[in-house]
């Protein structure tokens, strides 16, 4: 049979109709957060639709296919008649989720590559759409987890798939043939050597792949670390002698898990050295202070307490405190952090912000690096004191009018 298509049409089509030819159709980039199915599963729909044609149109949007584009490659396979109308709802994106999700079972793993590649989607992404006008909403790694049933983590770890595993280990998570799981640890792995485990498959050697690239990613952070510690003893600098109205402190908090045996592989020692509460309270942050100043003080949840004790033992008073926002979630014990603390302390005679000028309490930014706080925080305080001088220990890059102090800080910018 000569394969024809029949335009899109608002009502609804009927077996006979006269075709008209409109060409090959793209797939829409919603539609491809799915894998397509191959093998024997596609040979059987391939000989359905043969025998009995498309019972259901192909879904377009945007010129593209939304929905329906193993039934449209079955369709070219077998030589029929292509049907098509336009999508003509409010979401597309709810429309596709619901459409593959309820049609087929797709593993753990597969679901959380979908909820990765979504997250990652945004207004005025790139496609590979004719149309440049077909833009894509933003959503959140938390929304696209919940919206095809998996957990944050498991996106997280599907996230770290995409960024470091290549071609043929996200294809095997795609097919089902790897736990995301497992293909998050052989990820570290060279590319030659992900492909090599992907085409044996073997039990016993993906077993042994992972082991080998954990014990990879374990050596390479106790590496980093040692380099870090050995690196603080030459290029860590003694507190400056000049005296600060603004202090911008993110201290290098060490915290003890519950078991020191299972609990470090997150732990901030991996990636800088870190310093007791004991130690921190005694660092002489207050002789750089001036008489009249305010410090702006990092803590996250679980170090709250020792903050306030830290903040105290340097000379200020606790007054209020930001929450940070953040876009992706983090460990914890008692709850998956998604926020960390920035505190307001006080000494002397420092002005509060003017009425009308004070920024909200809580503010949204994306997680960078680890540890690394977003620069809005900066601006904030730069926007409360643009003439006081100002001081950020534990820096990490250099702003013009501010001295920086620190392991990692560069120098400063006149």
């Amino acid at each position: 049979m000569t394969l024809t298509f029949l335009p899109p049409d608002e009502a609804a089509w009927q077996p006979g109709d006269e075709p008209e030819a409109i060409g090959s159709l793209l797939f829409h980039p919603l539609a491809n957060l799915f894998p397509l199915i191959e093998g024997e599963a596609f040979a059987e729909l391939v000989a359905d639709v043969a025998a009995n044609g498309l019972q259901e149109p192909i879904e377009l949007l945007d010129g593209a296919i939304l929905d329906g584009r193993n039934r449209y490659r079955a369709a070219l396979a077998a030589g029929v008649t292509v049907h098509t109308r336009q999508f003509k709802g409010a979401d597309p994106l709810g429309y596709v989720i619901s459409k593959n999700l309820h049609r087929r079972q797709l593993s753990t793993g597969q679901r959380a590559l979908i909820a990765a590649r979504l997250a990652t989607m945004g207004q005025g992404a790139r496609t590979d759409l004719a149309d440049p006008s077909a833009n894509l909403r933003k959503v959140s790694q938390e929304e696209a987890a919940r919206a095809v049933g998996v957990s944050d983590r498991s996106v997280t770890t599907a996230r770290d798939v995409l960024d470091h595993g290549g071609a043929e280990l996200v294809a095997a998570v795609e097919s089902g043939r790897i736990a995301v799981s497992a293909a998050a640890d052989l990820a570290a792995l060279p590319l030659a050597e992900q492909k090599r485990v992907v085409e044996i498959l073997d039990p016993r050697a993906l077993a042994g792949a992972i082991r080998q690239a954990r014990d990879l990613k374990t050596a390479e952070k106790k590496a980093r670390r040692a380099g870090r510690e050995a690196a603080l003893a030459t290029r860590q600098r003694a507190l400056p002698d000049k005296r600060f109205g603004v202090i911008y402190s993110d201290c290098e908090w060490r915290f003890e898990p519950y078991s020191r045996d299972s609990g470090m592989d997150r732990a901030a020692d991996n990636h800088y050295p870190t310093t007791s509460t004991n130690d921190l309270v005694l660092r002489d942050v207050g002789g750089i202070a001036a008489k009249d100043c305010v410090l702006f003080h990092w803590a996250t949840a679980a170090m709250l307490k020792a903050a306030i004790r830290v903040m105290e033992g340097w000379g200020f008073e606790y007054k209020s405190h930001f929450i940070w926002s953040k876009d992706r979630t983090g460990t914890g014990y008692w709850n998956r952090n998604k926020h960390e603390l920035l505190l307001v302390g006080t000494r002397g005679d420092i002005p509060a912000p003017a009425p009308g000028e004070q920024w909200p309490s809580v503010i949204e930014a994306p997680v960078g690096a680890h540890s690394a706080k977003p620069e809005i925080f900066a601006e904030m305080i730069e926007a409360y004191y643009p003439n006081l001088p100002k001081i950020e220990l534990n820096a990490r890059r250099a702003r013009p009018g501010w001295d920086v102090w620190g392991l990692e800080a560069p120098e400063a910018v006149a």
